[in-house]
């Protein structure tokens, strides 16, 4: 192919559609049923309740400390299965390329959700490619649809946290966030800030065979205090947070500090809130620790029954506030 930038027949469906699956996706993402290039794919399923999800990425800039687009694809897919305790196992994707994207960007992003697949174990068995004009896409959009399999017996939801449940996150808060807008924005501090992007289902299968698990979510756009206000909300419970228990790294805190954000709403990509029941909390947390996306998880709160559908902080001079969930646009585009 002597193009070295996409253009418009990349998306035409002829012969330069077909050179680009074969120099980039197949090389990358050529499972046994995408080499076959049919219009479906035909997959076997293991016993269980089926979980399906989608999502659409439109980070900027495409790469960042710690990942991109394509890992992001791969991993918010991976976690959105986790979160329903299921074990995920296939996936598709469809990319949106703007006209004049390098061909090297596209192969870096298609190596990233390989890589992210790889360390998920999951399977990237169908996808699509469209080529919009140059300056509709901002480089590159992609959507990943994933299915996984649940467990006989696993009932896992937003609707399930109870009062008395312990609220545990797996990680530090921000990471992500702070990353993305770091990198588009140029800014440098004088600790090193890393996305979190991460698939964290394994980490999940280990907490669900540690103990009683009620309600999981990944807190990303909108943060921890819109994900908790959402599990709140579903559960009629109330949440009760301690602020000197959240974990926050010291150079995410001073940025958060200067660009006037609070921690609370900004995105994460590899953590997972879990509503605990109280008996296995210290056995679900000493598992979790033992891990490496689950180092740093703390305990942060707790279900209560009152108020109902409402997040509460209790702060360090101790005083009480509301956490509301997000209302408006923090960080566009991070994910």
């Amino acid at each position: 192919m002597s193009e070295e930038r996409i253009i418009l027949a990349h998306g035409s469906g002829g012969r330069l559609s077909h050179e680009l699956v074969e120099r980039v996706f197949l090389p990358h993402l050529g499972s046994e049923p995408l080499r076959q290039l049919n219009d479906a794919a035909t997959l076997a399923l293991p016993p269980g309740r089926l979980a399906f999800t989608t999502d659409a990425f439109v980070v900027k800039p495409l790469f960042f400390r710690g990942g991109d687009i394509g890992r992001l694809a791969v991993c918010g897919t991976v976690n959105d299965l986790a979160t329903a305790g299921a074990r995920p196992l296939y996936l598709s994707a469809a990319f949106v390329v703007e006209e004049g994207l390098p061909l090297t960007t596209l192969e870096r992003v298609a190596a990233g959700m390989a890589a992210a697949a790889a360390e998920a174990g999951v399977v990237i068995v169908t996808g699509d490619t469209k080529v919009v004009e140059r300056g509709s896409a901002d480089g590159l959009f992609v959507t990943t649809a994933g299915v996984g399999t649940i467990s006989a017996g696993q009932d896992i939801a937003g609707q399930n946290a109870r009062p008395g449940d312990a609220v545990i996150i797996t990680g530090s808060l921000g990471d992500h966030g702070i990353a993305v807008i770091s990198a588009r924005e140029g800014l440098s501090f004088s600790t090193e800030i890393a996305s979190d992007v991460a698939p964290l289902n394994h980490l999940v299968a280990e907490m669900l065979a540690s103990g009683e698990v009620h309600a999981l979510r990944d807190p990303t756009r909108g943060g921890l205090a819109t994900t908790l206000n959402e599990i709140a909300g579903q559960s009629s419970v109330g949440v009760l947070l301690r602020e000197d228990h959240l974990p926050i790294h010291a150079g995410v805190k001073a940025a958060c500090e200067l660009l006037g954000f609070d921690p609370l709403y900004v995105a994460n990509e590899g953590k997972m809130v879990a509503f605990v029941a109280a008996r296995d909390v210290e056995a679900v947390l000493r598992r979790l620790r033992q891990l490496p996306y689950g180092a740093e998880a703390a305990i942060i709160g707790e279900a209560v029954a009152e108020p109902r559908g409402r997040v509460l902080l209790r702060t360090t001079i101790g005083g009480t506030r509301v956490v509301d969930m997000l209302a408006g646009e923090l960080l566009p585009r991070i994910c």
